[in-house]
């Protein structure tokens, strides 16, 4: 055995230890490079199975939008038996004019106390913390 301190022995052979840092590099590399693959793999499957759920999601989304149809029907042709066709769809069709309207003037009060999308407390807390700032410095 050599006591040259750029050897080194490894299952009985002598290597230097140049090779060793090079082969280890190598395999760190080459570790690194599968463990990619194996990540890109499962997002790619991820990737698929989100894709396929969102398009069940949309399906039932669609599919809900034609039961509340059928329901719409199915509450003017029980109207009906009681007045004319045209004065049951014409109720039905009033009742869902109001709902449309209050949900849209709820939605438009929602944004309005959302506005203007910048945090105006903060900002405001910034401005009150460079006032007091200023007056220190100018003490």
């Amino acid at each position: 055995m050599t006591t040259d301190s750029t050897h080194r022995t490894h299952a009985g052979a002598q290597e230097p230890v140049g090779d060793l840092v090079q082969r280890a590099s190598r395999q760190l590399s080459q570790l690194v490079r599968d463990e990619m693959r194996l990540a890109q793999a499962e997002m790619t499957e991820k990737g698929k199975r989100f894709g396929k759920g969102g398009g069940l999601f949309g399906g039932a989304g669609l599919a809900g939008v034609l039961t509340l149809q059928a329901l719409v029907v199915t509450v003017i042709a029980a109207l009906s038996l009681a007045m004319d066709v045209w004065v049951a769809a014409l109720i039905v069709t009033g009742v869902l004019a109001a709902v449309t309207a209050l949900m849209a003037a709820l939605g438009k009060q929602q944004i309005g106390k959302g506005s203007p999308p910048a945090p105006e407390q903060s900002m405001d807390s910034v401005k009150a913390d460079v006032a007091e700032i200023r007056e220190k410095v100018q003490r």
